[in-house]
């Protein structure tokens, strides 16, 4: 079983990489033309569409990594790498409400793309469902607990799609923003702790 400081920071890591606040500015300016019950059936499908995705990666990202040989301590440090570059760019480059927001006026399946993928199911969040459900180092109720963590995460999302109204009376863009660079620090220090632990068991320190 997992500690409760270890599910604490399985939470943490998701709501890092999946940022369900940052993803509030997207979801209303991609559904600004859409009336309040539109509104709802698409947060509803998009949060399922990243659901399906995150648990795709779940089950069958270690598969594929068996199948391509690769070694978990590879995919460990080169996960690490990209989620430090992403979080890099979630701290000096747009933040992720800006940065998406430009992507919505020109798509129509705004549930599928960018709400969907890749602003709920980012990258940092598809490695992650990987690399915390490696079957080497969690036995399957670790694994299931993780999924569970993640799904709570997600449900958090919905939650606050649904009110994005009024979070965004509260906070405004600008405050997203912030909320989406500080997200940027933690998920930054989790990516390093990830490349340091596939060198130390690449190297068998």
């Amino acid at each position: 079983m997992i500690a409760l400081n270890e599910l604490i920071s399985t939470y943490i890591f998701f709501f890092a990489v999946i940022d369900p606040i940052g993803t509030v500015p997207v979801f209303i300016a991609a559904t600004k033309g859409f009336n309040e019950r539109e509104k709802r059936l698409i947060a509803l499908k998009a949060t399922l569409i990243a659901t399906c995705v995150l648990i795709f990666f779940v089950i069958a990202g270690e598969l594929i990594l068996t199948a391509l040989n690769i070694p978990l301590a590879a995919f460990q440090v080169s996960g690490g790498i990209v989620l430090f570059l992403f979080a890099l760019t979630m701290i000096f480059g747009e933040g992720k409400p800006e940065s998406e927001i430009n992507l919505t006026d020109k798509h129509t399946e705004t549930a599928i793309f960018p709400l969907a993928i890749p602003s709920i199911a980012s990258p940092g969040a598809m490695l992650g469902a990987v690399m915390l459900t490696d079957k080497n180092y969690f036995n399957v109720y670790e694994q299931l607990e993780t999924a569970f963590v993640m799904m709570i995460v997600l449900l958090n999302v919905l939650f606050f799609l649904l009110i994005s109204t009024w979070i965004n009376k509260k906070i405004g863009r600008s405050g997203a923003s912030i909320i989406s660079r500080i997200m940027g620090f933690i998920l930054a220090s989790v990516a390093i702790t990830s490349v340091l632990s596939g060198i130390q068991d690449f190297y068998g320190l």
